[in-house]
């Protein structure tokens, strides 16, 4: 795993592509290239038919570089920075940042792979050579661009996926992440994942301490009453969504315009109590929920 800082100074754990997923997704990509290349050579003598060598070496030139650097260019600008050979493994490049890559970082990344790294009998070992030495298994061109390549297709454990409350989907985009740190967030979603099974005991006590620890770090408090197990799946499901936005650009997951009731089911149970200094007084009565076991309901 590794990690990656937004722009929003949310800090996110992101799977980097190594040295042999990069390389299955250079083959595929560079069989594609050398079709390519043969059938543009052929068809352009049989169309052109240049009777001399200088006007056949341009020629020749100019399919070279269309083939070689055009494709990955134009490949990872227009599909967000992938090819047909980073689709086929799962792999996306983006910037350092974790932000969708533009045309100047895919023409550098380009370029200098075609001009440096794969050049006559070089074979892509500099690019080898940088990426077993890199901490993030970057190439040359990465280095010079400031991108990243990305393992996306992760297979999927035992672990139950982190759902949003629809009840606090709208406090939820409201919350400042930038100082929830990854360690605490990993150990959310571990005890999450794991909390089915947990003894009765355990399960209180260990919630109840990161509910404390969240709440110490992460602004504003959430609505009264909120169960402590909806309470952590909403921000660990918020920060998540962040993250995937931030890599491929997408829409907000919460729609502004629409506000449920800042009030939670009564079904829930174990409610949250916000820190002393940043109590919310409810506008209306409300029936606080029994307290009750740290879990979230079947």
């Amino acid at each position: 795993m590794s990690q990656l800082v937004t722009g929003e100074a949310v800090t996110i754990d992101l799977r980097v592509a190594r040295l042999g997923s990069r390389l299955i997704a250079a083959t595929v990509d560079l069989s594609l290239q050398v079709v390519a290349l043969l059938i543009m050579t052929f068809a352009a003598f049989m169309i052109v038919g240049p009777d001399n060598d200088a006007l056949a070496a341009t020629v020749y030139l100019l399919i070279v570089v269309t083939v070689l650097v055009g494709y990955p260019v134009t490949a990872e600008t227009v599909w967000h920075g992938r090819t047909i050979g980073k689709v086929a493994m799962g792999l996306r490049v983006v910037r350092d940042d974790g932000g969708p890559i533009r045309f100047r970082h895919a023409f550098v990344r380009g370029l200098l792979g075609a001009v440096v790294e794969r050049p006559g009998a070089l074979l892509g070992i500099p690019a080898v050579v940088s990426m077993l030495i890199s901490e993030r298994s970057k190439r040359l061109g990465d280095l010079l661009a400031g991108t990243v390549v990305l393992q996306e297709r992760i297979p999927r454990g035992n672990a139950a996926p982190v759902m949003m409350p629809p009840q606090l989907a709208y406090w939820a985009s409201s919350l400042d992440l930038s100082v929830l740190g990854d360690a605490l967030a990993l150990s959310v979603r571990q005890f999450l994942g794991r909390v089915q099974e947990l003894s009765p005991e355990a399960r209180e006590r260990i919630g109840s301490q990161l509910v404390a620890s969240v709440l110490a770090v992460v602004t504003p408090p959430p609505p009264p009453g909120t169960p402590g197990w909806a309470y952590l799946s909403a921000v660990l499901a918020e920060r998540t969504a962040r993250a995937h936005r931030r890599l491929t650009g997408g829409p907000p997951g919460w729609q502004p315009g629409w506000q449920p009731s800042p009030y939670p089911n009564p079904a829930f149970q174990h409610p949250v109590s916000p820190h002393p200094t940043q109590r919310m007084q409810p506008t209306q009565p409300v029936e606080q929920p029994a307290p009750g076991p740290f879990v979230p309901p079947s």
